[in-house]
């Protein structure tokens, strides 16, 4: 890129999306109005676990307004369940990794065995939603309940209740990943800590829930299907593939939607039920989600036990990390391995650790399906890595700031490689970054860990309990397969940007529009942004794993450059000059060194088009527009420490944050402000998983915080103010050095809170392994501390 050019990354500008959105132009699914549509809802399951004798729509078929009735025998009949893995490991991941994964094919509509609350059995259609809804309650279901299946460790035992009969077995998925001797290591370390870690269920809770309109139009045999998706080319692909129908025949678009978070990254059966049910009726049809719903029927996240075993000497040097965990996935497995393995590769974080054996298993139960969440994996590894690290500075009365100066990857070791591959199956290295500083950089905003300790000593003193914690991670961003774009000088002389990756609210019209806008020396008002649209590409991914900025930059920048070519072959004819004569300039193509012989881009475009008079060189085709797929080699590497200072309550166990920062490295910021509000974003949903937000079931499987009266999410209040510290180390991984992002602020705050609550209650010996860390737990938790050193001094 030409630094002369180079202008708007690193522009903190205001969002262009907002001019719509806050003035009510915005439209996301729910506000698609089509002329004779229909409203679909869906019969859900009340019990978790049960064999189906029948569904009775008899009642609900003569209901006012209904229009039509179809119980998932009935459905199973025309259409094949979903298919049974969304995701597949590579092939370079699956030569290396021994592994199992088994993926059942979840289907549209129940036809013999419900597998957990909520799951759909019919579908009512109606004219109205509200017909829709009265109707459905005149379902009548004959289940006969079967044994829940609700304690991932007792679904591994013999004899337990089987979710999937056919696999004989709720094992679903295992692999085994190491380095080193780590039996050895650990039997010949002078200490060893050996912890059990649970990470709890909970859930995205974007402000929009999901929703799908489709509409057939008989004519042409073609769908329109708009989706509140992550992936709209993926969804695309699926309704092809259930309707049997050539994707060309498919155009699947997500209009403005409000939040993802990775709950809606893949596919559902309601994307390609609506679809059906509007070809089948010959009318649009829409099906809005409505929150219980999505409490109890999208996919939940998170949800892992680790057995963990760590080795060290004398100076808290870590020698070896053993881990087995289990992750509780539900009854269905949409993205197969990839969550589990997100935590295998980010377990270790920024240690230097030789020796490691991790072995990771996924197992069925009957909950709702396990799929992403923001980060993925990621908090669950660093609840274990930095849980332990501050365990193994108590056991040798350190500092836990001093353990991790000992054990941190420097940043004259870049790039360090670990040893292990990363999901795309390539070798895991670390290609920059300097976690001792951002470490220093976050006790420096945190007031300075002696001043910290002085003033916790003082604070004990007046019965006050004050506690500092820590929370470091990695990040791999940017990971493939590919995304797309087009890019095409408009006759207008607008640059416009057609990609398949899907906003939903992280700017991305402004982000693009500014990369492009260096890219071509012109103005971000100058660049036309086209997002998640199937019709505007052919191929494309979609929006999840911190990946768009990295992978659709990149291939906007290696389709402007094969544009530029053809724009300067076409430029040199125009001024009379050879190509490598000519320059971008403000909008146009200019002579180098003559400031009056220039060309605009709209008189470039004009005599490009094709038909009579046009000015193209011999071998340059008519039209302004090129294509790229890019491929990452391997991803970025992102990373972050997290620090919080707290005071608890002892009475009441309450937690107050007094001050909170976040050190990160993203590559280049494109646009700070932005930057800012991921981050800040991320880690008050991070906060609310740590201290607020969780699914609970009772002992048939049956949610119980199905609304959000019984899961409690954060408010304004409960969310500090965040001070952010900005390291910028650039990835020579693609053209403009930046990673991904968008994560990162979810991943730490739940072990930073422990370990903060940890400190604080030093006297008390508490330790706190397992997530959500409520105001109850903390209080019962010095109860029972209090009674222990009571019980002790009775015994004396």
């Amino acid at each position: 890129m030409n630094e002369q050019t180079a202008t708007f990354v690193g522009r903190p500008l205001l969002r262009r999306e907002d001019r719509r959105l806050l003035t009510g132009r915005g439209q996301y699914v729910a506000d698609l109005v089509l002329p004779h549509m229909l409203h679909a809802t869906l019969v859900r399951s009340p019990l978790a676990h049960a064999r189906i004798r029948s569904v009775d729509l008899s009642k609900a078929a003569a209901a006012p307004g209904v229009v039509y009735v179809l119980t998932g025998a009935d459905l199973a009949k025309i259409l094949p369940p979903a298919p049974d893995r969304q995701y597949l490991m590579p092939a370079k991941w699956r030569a290396q990794v021994p592994h199992k994964i088994l993926s059942p094919r979840q289907p549209l509509l129940v036809a013999d065995k419900v597998r957990h609350f909520g799951e759909p059995l019919a579908v009512i259609v109606a004219e109205s939603r509200y017909a829709a809804e009265d109707a459905a309650a005149l379902a009548i279901l004959d289940l006969e309940q079967l044994p829940a299946v609700t304690d991932a460790q007792a679904a591994l035992a013999a004899g337990a209740t089987l979710v999937h009969e056919q696999f004989g077995t709720n094992l679903i998925g295992e692999f085994t990943v190491g380095k080193g001797d780590a039996g050895g290591a650990l039997a010949a370390a002078p200490h060893r800590i050996r912890r059990e870690f649970r990470h709890h269920r909970y859930s995205a809770m974007p402000m929009e829930c999901r929703g799908v309109v489709a509409s057939y139009e008989a004519r042409t045999e073609s769908l329109t299907v708009w989706s509140s998706t992550q992936m709209v080319h993926v969804v695309r692909s699926a309704i092809a593939t259930a309707l049997d129908v050539p994707e060309a025949r498919v155009r699947c678009i997500a209009p403005d939607v409000g939040g993802g978070f990775g709950v809606k990254g893949h596919v559902y059966p309601e994307d390609q039920l609506i679809p059906f049910l509007a070809r089948e009726l010959g009318r649009p049809v829409k099906w809005i989600e409505d929150r219980r719903e999505h409490l109890s029927a999208s996919c939940h996240s998170r949800d892992q036990i680790h057995q963990a075993e760590i080795g060290f000497d004398d100076d808290g040097r870590i020698v070896a990390l053993r881990d087995t965990f289990i992750a509780d996935s539900g009854a269905w497995n949409p993205i197969g391995g990839g969550i589990v393995y997100n935590t295998v590769a980010h377990l270790v974080g920024p240690y230097k650790i030789d020796n490691l054996s991790i072995t990771a298993r996924n197992v069925a139960t009957t909950k709702s399906g396990n799929a992403p969440y923001r980060g993925a994996g990621r908090p669950e590894a660093v609840l274990v890595m930095e849980r332990l690290i501050d365990l193994i500075a108590r056991e040798l009365g350190l500092d836990p700031v001093e353990v991790r100066r000992r054990n941190m990857i420097r940043g004259d070791e870049m790039p360090y490689h670990m040893g292990i591959p990363y999901r795309d199956g390539e070798p895991i290295i670390y290609d920059g970054g300097d976690y001792p500083a951002a470490l220093e950089q976050t006790l420096e905003a945190l007031g300075g860990l002696d001043a910290f300790r002085k003033r916790q000593r003082a604070a004990w003193q007046e019965g006050r309990y004050l506690g500092l914690g820590l929370g470091c991670y990695t990040e791999g961003t940017g990971v493939g397969p590919f995304e797309g774009a087009t890019v095409r000088l408009d006759p207008s002389g607008k640059i416009h940007i057609a990609s398949g990756a899907c906003s939903q609210g992280q700017g991305m019209e402004t982000v693009f529009a500014q990369i492009t806008a260096d890219m071509w020396a012109v103005t971000p008002d100058d660049v036309i942004v086209s997002l998640a649209d199937t019709g505007a590409i052919a191929m494309g991914w979609g929006t999840i794993a911190s990946r768009t900025t990295v992978n659709l930059s990149s291939a906007i920048y290696y389709a402007s450059e094969a544009l530029k070519k053809r724009v300067f072959a076409v430029a040199a004819v125009l001024l009379q000059a050879k190509p490598d004569q000519l320059e971008l300039r403000a909008g146009g193509v200019g002579v180098i060194g003559e400031a009056g012989r220039s060309a605009s881009l709209k008189e470039i475009a004009r005599v490009a088009r094709p038909g009579w008079d046009h000015l193209r060189p011999e071998g340059i085709a008519a039209g302004l527009e090129e294509t790229h797929y890019y491929e990452p080699p391997t991803v970025t590497w992102g990373s972050g420490i997290h620090g919080a200072i707290v005071e608890v309550d002892i009475v009441t166990g309450q937690i107050a944050i007094e001050k909170y920062v976040v050190a990160h490295d993203c590559g280049v910021p494109v646009n700070p402000l932005l930057v800012e509000g991921q981050v800040i974003g991320g880690t008050a949903q991070g906060l609310g998983g740590a201290m607020f937000e969780e699914l609970v079931f009772d002992e048939h499987g049956r949610l119980q915080t199905n609304t959000l009266a019984d899961y409690l999410m954060p408010t304004a209040v409960d969310v500090p103010d965040i001070t952010l510290v900005h390291q910028e180390f650039p990835s020579p991984l693609n053209p403009l050095g930046v990673k991904g992002l968008g994560e990162g602020g979810a991943i730490s705050p739940p072990v930073v809170i422990a370990n903060a609550v940890c400190d604080a209650l030093q006297a008390f010996g508490i330790e706190i392994n397992t997530t959500p860390i409520k105001a109850e737990h903390v209080a019962m938790a010095i109860r029972h501390a209090r009674e222990r050193v009571a019980n002790v001094r009775q015994k004396s």
